[in-house]
Formats: structure tokens, C-alpha cells, sequence
């Protein structure tokens, strides 16, 4: 059995539109990196106060399985709407589809509602833990910002006019070692030339004051609509997908990358890799490791002809050379000849493209 430390999957942080056109590109970079069959799960968690919040994870699900066809991905949603209901997250019943699952999705909503209805949830735990053990997890929206160490009340500020203020979030980069806050839609332009909607809504003048009441040890990161960073926590890099860009606001320095940049992770602080099973209830670990004894996707390709395995090697010592562009170039090729790129703990494989 591979090392449970070598097992961490990607994580995808999207700025917005996680169902549009330009979100592809970042849904297929991720499924890139993932052993074969994809089976997604959709937690509805962010927009669960809603009465239509099944069907805003249908409408993820109904994407992914349009856009990303060549993937083949089969859905299922987590209906982890309300703790103390019929849809609670404490539930093992309404979570086990995590269980199942290799691509986690987490978006629209409320930050706030979804920070009180999933801390130390057996539905958090649980997705965490699939994390750990390869699972990529995908946060869009709402759930970007609400798994911060702070999460930004948009709804109260912006719609009911609390005064400035965090409430804490889900922190889930604490156990990297990371003290960071999360903020999308970083050039939302929807208020045109009335009204200043960047920083999610807030405008920079109230975005400014926000953060002079955050600790100075805390970094932000900044994602522009259109935009995805994806994480890959084994390697420690970051790669900016999308139209726009993503801003780095630590130790009072501001950096910008833009789509195809590759950054260490390292600049959002002092990144490393907790024990793959730190801070998860003990039995929620053991049914992550039966999870995977009971059949969670696996890869399962026939052998490639000689002029596919080279070019992997090839893109391979791009990799190695940190040649972004000519890796993305085979990559590309080898699609068209109808081959699929896994990145895996081990090494680069393929596999047919459905």
C-alpha cells in the first residue's frame, strides 16, 4: 500500500463561475491529476438554507457532466443541508457519498451558513479525510471564503449593513501551517461605475478596513473571477488556470500571478504537510481506509504504445525543467491522440480518454 502521506489530492480554489465556460479549463486540470474512474460528489451544504438547494448541486452536476465528457464523470449530491434536520451533516447516511467520491465540490451560498453548519461535522471530517486519502477537493464561492481562518460576512455587510467584521471560519489551512484568509470575485466589477463591487462585493475602501482587522501574520489570497488556483499540496506549487489572476497579500508584500503562473505555496506562509490523519476523529479515519478497501476509484488503463510512454517522459522532463508551457503542449498532444495525463504520487501515467 502507498505511503498515507504521498495520498494528498489537489485542491482547486475558485474566484467565481464554477459553471461557466471559462471554469472548464479548471475542472479538467484538476480531473488531469486524478486516477480513473471520476466520481464527483457535491456537498449542498453552502446554499442549504435555501429551499432549491438540491437543485443548485444538480446544476454543478449537470456541468460537469456536459463539460467534462471526456472524463465520463458520474455524480452524486451530499445532502448535508442543516444540522438537526432530516439533511444533517452529522449524518453518516447523508455523507457517505464522500466516500465514494474522488472529486469533492463545495460552492455556492452562504460563507457564514456553511461555517455553522459543517465545524467538526462528520461531514467535514469526512471530506478532509478523502482529501488526505487522494480525493481532490474543489471550493467555489461561498465555500472559498468559508474555509479560511476567517470568513468574510458578504451577505450581513453587503445586503444588511452589519458593521466590519470576520467571523471565524472553517480554517482548513491549519493544519499546513497556514494562517489565510480567502477572498473571490477579487475584480468583481458588477456595480460598473456606480458602485465599487471588487474584493466580493465590498469594495476596496471597506475590503481596506476588513483587513486592518485581521492579525498581521494573516496572508490573503485574492482569486479573480474566471479564475482558478490549484494546489498541489505533495509537490508545494500553485498553478493559476483561467482568464485572470490571482494576488498574494502577505508580510506586507503584494504579488500577482497571472493564468499558467506556477508559485511556490510557500508564499502564503510556512506551508507543510500535517500527518495524513492529524485532527480527524479516529473512527472517521478508519472508514476513509475502509473506503478505499471497498473499491473508491482506483485506475484501471491497458498498457500505452511505445510513442505514448515517450512522450510522457517527455513532458515529464519539461516538468522536471519547469517548463510549463512545452508540459502543457504534450499534455494537449496526447489528448488529441486520445490519452489522458495522471499525475500520481508515483509518476506520470495515462490512460484512455473516455
Amino acid at each position: 500500500m502507498k505511503s498515507l502521506k504521498t495520498l494528498f489530492g489537489p485542491i482547486a480554489l475558485f474566484g467565481s463561475g464554477e459553471t461557466s465556460p471559462a471554469a472548464q479549463r479548471i475542472h479538467q486540470r484538476v480531473m488531469e491529476q486524478l486516477q480513473t474512474p471520476i466520481q464527483a460528489a457535491i456537498i449542498e451544504t453552502p446554499a442549504g438554507f435555501e429551499p432549491n438547494a438540491a437543485a443548485v448541486a444538480q446544476k454543478i452536476a449537470d456541468y460537469l457532466q456536459h463539460r467534462l465528457q471526456n472524463f465520463n464523470p458520474t455524480c452524486e449530491q451530499v445532502a448535508a443541508r442543516k444540522r438537526n434536520s432530516a439533511y444533517s451533516p452529522d449524518d453518516p447516511a447523508i455523507a457517505a457519498p464522500i466516500w465514494r467520491a474522488n472529486y469533492l465540490f463545495m460552492g455556492p451560498g452562504s460563507p457564514t451558513y456553511t461555517v455553522r453548519q459543517l465545524t467538526a461535522s462528520y461531514t467535514w471530517h469526512s471530506l478532509v479525510a478523502r482529501h488526505r486519502l487522494g480525493a481532490a477537493l474543489c471550493f467555489s464561492s461561498a465555500a472559498t471564503i468559508a474555509i479560511g481562518k476567517a470568513a468574510m460576512p458578504v451577505y450581513e455587510i453587503y445586503k444588511v449593513g452589519e458593521d466590519l467584521h470576520w467571523k471565524p471560519g472553517l480554517d482548513f489551512f491549519a493544519a499546513y501551517n497556514l494562517d489565510l484568509v480567502l477572498v473571490p470575485h477579487w475584480n468583481n466589477n458588477d456595480g460598473g461605475a456606480d458602485l465599487d463591487t471588487s474584493h466580493c462585493y465590498l469594495g476596496t475602501e471597506r475590503y481596506n478596513q476588513l483587513v486592518d482587522l485581521l492579525p498581521a501574520t494573516t496572508a490573503v489570497l485574492g482569486i479573480e473571477e474566471n479564475t482558478g488556483v490549484i494546489i498541489d499540496p505533495k509537490q508545494g506549487e500553485c498553478e493559476v488556470v483561467g482568464a485572470g489572476a490571482a494576488c498574494v497579500i502577505h508580510n506586507g508584500q503584494e504579488r500577482r500571478f497571472v493564468a499558467n503562473d506556477h508559485f511556490p505555496v510557500t508564499a502564503l506562509g510556512d506551508w507543510c504537510l500535517p500527518a495524513a490523519e492529524e485532527g480527524i476523529p479516529a473512527a472517521i479515519w478508519q472508514r476513509g481506509q475502509e473506503a478505499l478497501a471497498e473499491g473508491a476509484p482506483k485506475a484501471s488503463s491497458p498498457e500505452a504504445p511505445a510513442a505514448i510512454l515517450a512522450l510522457v517522459e517527455e513532458r515529464t522532463q519539461a516538468r522536471t525543467a519547469r517548463d510549463w508551457s512545452k508540459a502543457d503542449q504534450i499534455r494537449d498532444q496526447l489528448a488529441e491522440l486520445g490519452w489522458q495525463v495522471n499525475d500520481t504520487p508515483d509518476g506520470a501515467t495515462v490512460s484512455p480518454r473516455s
